[in-house]
């Protein structure tokens, strides 16, 4: 038995120990959440290993480290574990993000080894609402992507990356693996979107992290000619009730405090702010 402090990489026997950290937090949590309720924890099927800090024997904190590195119901004791692992494993991950408080004090260990970032947000409100909003009428126009429209969605997506995040997702390896993901969402019936009479996108959004607890909105998108002319609150509406119908019964989503257009259009749909992220790019 584990007796002291310590840091280890999870293994699959480990999985209800990390199940129940992620518990605490539905919402901070549910993007590891989904991925280990799915996945477990095997780092071949997980995409990254998942490190745990031990407090007399019980796992308090965790940290995925994958493409993004997340800390997870991380005290500060753990942070500066998880930073130790971190420098000695080097940068694997293009980006770390989550809870403000950790992800800050995680940062501000690992930059000096790391650094510099390409970018860091260093808040961004994290929102949640568990009702489909009574002031805005959900846009009956909005509806799942079907798969044989994969490629008219595939442009809206790129540009909403490419505009939110500051690099295309088709470099690297030609968008392979973004695609794959959007065809994923798309395939799962989590890709939503309103198109024109022409077929052109006009507002887009995916349920991304999903669990039975809290899901997450993601990728929201109006195209550039539509912005200004009311689209976005009634899509998201739309949204919504997919999300709480369909999914779970808490719908989140965190977004740039910088972005003062989404934040008008997420109040007027009912978010409310419970906390707040933190993203540093590379």
């Amino acid at each position: 038995m584990l007796t002291q402090t310590t840091s280890r990489v999870l293994e699959p026997s480990d999985l209800d120990a990390a199940l129940a950290v992620l518990d605490r937090d539905p919402v901070a949590n549910a993007f590891v959440a989904a991925r280990v309720q799915i996945a477990g924890l095997d780092p071949w099927r997980l995409g990254g290993e998942m490190w745990g800090w031990y407090e007399d024997g019980i796992l308090t904190s965790m940290c995925y480290a994958g493409a993004n590195l997340v800390p997870i119901c991380a005290t500060p004791r753990a942070v500066r574990a998880f930073a130790d692992r971190a420098r000695r494993t080097g940068r694997r991950c293009s980006s770390i993000v989550g809870p403000a408080e950790p992800t800050a004090a995680l940062w501000q260990l690992l930059e000096p080894r790391w650094g510099p970032a390409r970018e860091v947000r260093a808040r961004q409100p994290l929102l949640v609402t568990d009702r489909v909003p009574d002031a805005v009428a959900p846009d009956p126009y909005v509806r799942r992507v079907r798969k044989d429209e994969l490629e008219t969605i595939m442009p809206a997506c790129v540009a909403m990356f490419t505009e939110e995040v500051g690099v295309s997702p088709l470099a690297g390896d030609g968008g392979l693996l973004y695609q794959a993901r959007v065809a994923e969402l798309v395939g799962s019936g989590r890709s939503f979107a309103r198109f024109d009479a022409d077929g052109n996108v006009i507002f887009k959004a995916e349920i991304g992290a999903a669990t039975d607890r809290a899901c997450q909105i993601q990728g929201v998108w109006v195209a550039p000619e539509h912005r200004g002319n009311g689209v976005a609150a009634p899509g998201m509406a739309a949204v919504l009730r997919y999300a709480l119908a369909d999914v779970a019964p808490v719908v989140s989503l965190y977004v740039n405090d910088f972005n003062t257009p989404a934040r008008r259009t997420y109040a007027t749909v009912g978010f409310r702010e419970v906390g707040a992220f933190m993203s540093v790019l590379f």
